[in-house]
């Protein structure tokens, strides 16, 4: 490819939206010799904001755009997972804020260590996706496009359970993201080591209306008895109106006791510690 070639900048534009970014290795694979991004870079077309990353000049880089490039432009598949997913489903209100923000992701494989280094405020903490046997999968851009709405995945794919869509951006880049079921669930994975029990059951609380057909979809597939366990025993606390629609004879709770919690009060149904400062009817 020739250092002059002004298809190459029409053609950027349409491999590269505005805002997001991409690594060299893939511009690479797209035809964009070394040459040509290093003269795009000098004349203010591109701009790296780490080695080996490159963006077209546009809006402060927020953790948005990152995920949104995993997702859309390297086509990784990579989800928003478990408290920052419920965050922009509109629940935080429900959980109580650390200090500084934390953007939890999903995904089978490990993600570019790049992600780290490109100066936004927020960190990423990035988990396997392995809580289902079923993992979502990503649904790129080719197959589907979202503009101002949810595009939500549904249960007749077993691969894409529980993961929806959401428009984000002055282009409508679709993030994906877990639902609010399948987010749950993930936040109860990380209780007690990054989560409480205490911060959950508050989300529970507030957790009117869940769908539960999605429920049992994820509940059937999730592999965590204690994940399993903790979200019935929390359920059954405050019996939300879809709690009766779900059938426990088909969830496999495996065997014994699980302690959640040193010093806690063992569940009776459950057979899983709740903290003694829930108001629980446990034994």
């Amino acid at each position: 490819m020739g250092l002059e070639t002004p298809a190459s900048l029409v053609r950027l534009q349409r491999d590269l939206p505005e805002g997001l970014v991409a690594s060299a290795a893939w511009l690479a694979n797209k035809g964009y010799s070394h040459q040509l991004l290093k003269k795009y870079r000098d004349h203010g077309w591109l701009e790296s904001p780490v080695r080996g990353v490159y963006r077209r000049p546009g809006p402060r880089l927020k953790w948005q755009h990152v995920v949104g490039s995993l997702q859309n432009v390297l086509e990784l598949p990579v989800h928003v997972a478990g408290r920052t997913a419920l965050e922009m489903q509109g629940l935080a209100h429900y959980l109580r804020l650390g200090p500084g923000q934390v953007v939890h992701l999903r995904s089978p494989a490990p993600l570019p260590t790049w992600i780290d280094h490109l100066g936004i405020a927020e960190r990423f903490v990035v988990r396997p996706d392995r809580l289902f046997s079923r993992p979502g999968r990503f649904l790129t851009s080719t197959n589907a496009r979202v503009k101002g709405e949810r595009t939500e995945y549904t249960p007749t794919d077993p691969l894409r359970v529980g993961l929806t869509q959401t428009a984000w951006g002055p282009w409508d880049w679709p993030i994906t993201h877990s639902t609010v079921e399948r987010a749950f669930l993930e936040l109860l994975e990380d209780v007690p080591k990054r989560e409480s029990v205490e911060d959950a059951d508050a989300m529970m609380q507030g957790l009117t209306t869940l769908s539960p057909r999605r429920l049992m979809e994820l509940l059937t597939d999730c592999r965590s008895v204690k994940v399993k366990r903790l979200f019935f025993a929390l359920a059954d606390r405050h019996q939300h109106a879809w709690f009766k629609h779900l059938d426990a004879s088909k969830i496999d709770f495996g065997s014994g006791k699980r302690a959640l919690v040193a010093g806690g009060r063992m569940h009776p149904k459950y057979c899983i510690t709740l903290p003694r400062t829930l108001d629980a009817d446990t034994e």
